[in-house]
């Protein structure tokens, strides 16, 4: 029998840091309170085991590209000003997760009008108006930080690949990146077996996401990248709890 949908409360396990923008203080809260289960618990990864590799670059601390001073202010995307401090580790998570969520976007889009399962299309609809901003957040950092916004060419040595737009391109060995032929079947896809693809897809997807939030939570240096990679380990095991009970209920 499925799980009915709850109201939860997180602000109490939301890590808040001071300088980090009020929306995403409470993004979780959002999306993990439309989305989460009656008994619904952040299970995890354990950041020990963590693969550093799923980002692309080593497990060492990385170097501050920056000195703390006068904040600078994002060109776009944010009315308030960027923090400066950052580390190289805070500009390739920021670069990287731009492009993971964006594909993450493209499932759920096609999730909103494809799926068959209403609580498909609910949790779908939930990664979008949570991640979207998130995107947008990222991209004024990097602007502010005078980094690129496409990782190119630091995104695991692919330097073929545009990762501008849809998935076309990506670099499909980012951890929990969808393949070319993944996303194919996934489209066509229908009815339960399209609901089912999804939600082992979205699983696999999350679970790389979470991944690489860990990796910037141990070696990452500025304030707001480190808030962002606090929420999306939380609200992502949140939401990965969700679609294993709901891909359990459907046998």
């Amino acid at each position: 029998m499925r799980t009915t949908l709850v109201s939860t409360h997180l602000a109490a396990v939301v890590p808040t840091r001071a300088s980090a923008p009020a929306w995403r203080r409470f993004s979780v809260l959002v999306a993990a309170g439309t989305l989460s289960l009656t008994s619904t618990a952040c299970g995890g990864q354990d950041a020990g085991s963590m693969d550093h590799s799923a980002m692309g670059g080593s497990s060492a601390e990385a170097s501050p590209s920056s000195t703390a001073g006068t904040p600078s202010s994002a060109t776009t995307g944010s009315s308030t000003a960027v923090e400066a401090e950052h580390n190289d580790q805070d500009v390739m998570f920021a670069q990287m997760m731009v492009v993971h969520h964006r594909g993450a976007i493209e499932m759920a889009q096609m999730a909103t009008t494809r799926a068959s399962d209403q609580e498909v299309k609910t949790l779908a609809a939930a990664i979008e108006a949570t991640q979207q901003p998130e995107i947008e957040e990222m991209t004024s950092w990097l602007q502010a930080w005078g980094e690129p916004v496409e990782a190119g060419s630091s995104v695991s040595g692919d330097t073929s690949g545009d990762t501008s737009g849809d998935m076309d391109g990506m670099d499909h060995s980012m951890a929990g990146m969808m393949s070319e032929e993944q996303m194919t079947q996934l489209h066509n896809a229908t009815g339960a077996d399209f609901d089912r693809m999804f939600l082992q897809l979205m699983i696999e997807h999350h679970t790389g996401a979470v991944r690489m939030a860990e990796t910037e939570q141990q070696h990452g240096l500025n304030t707001e990248a480190l808030e962002l990679a606090d929420s999306v380990v939380i609200s992502q095991n949140a939401e990965i709890d969700q679609m294993k009970q709901v891909l359990a209920a459907m046998g």
